[in-house]
Formats: structure tokens, C-alpha cells, sequence
């Protein structure tokens, strides 16, 4: 698991999908999230604009992550 620290009050899906080099633009984002299946808090998300929080975590195929 790895942990990402939050600077401010919190950061959205596609950003820490920019941030771990998973995609690298916006319209990749959009892309990668239509063809894999991203879990917020066990629960399917498929929106890059979804806002993440301390003690959120996010499952991204076989990569495990966390707000902290």
C-alpha cells in the first residue's frame, strides 16, 4: 500500500492518477477509467473528478492506495 500525503484538504482521482504516473493527461484519464475497474472505499468509481480524503482508499488493478 502506498501512502499519499495530502497538502491540502484533498486531491481528486485523476490527479493521483497523474501523481503515480498511471496516465499522464486528462483525455488518458478519462480513457483508463472507462476500461479498468478503479474501487474507492470498496466502492466502484469511474469519475476523475471524485474528490479523495484522508483515510480514503483506492484500489487501481492491482495497486493499493491511501490518503493520509
Amino acid at each position: 500500500m502506498k501512502e499519499i500525503k495530502l497538502k491540502g484538504e484533498y486531491i481528486t482521482l485523476g490527479q493521483l492518477l497523474k501523481l503515480n504516473g498511471i496516465v499522464y493527461s486528462g483525455g488518458e484519464t478519462k480513457e483508463f477509467l472507462l476500461n479498468n475497474q478503479i474501487m474507492v472505499n470498496d466502492e466502484l468509481e469511474n469519475r476523475r473528478g471524485r474528490k479523495l480524503y484522508i483515510n480514503d482508499v483506492i484500489k487501481v488493478n492491482n495497486l493499493i492506495f491511501k490518503i493520509v
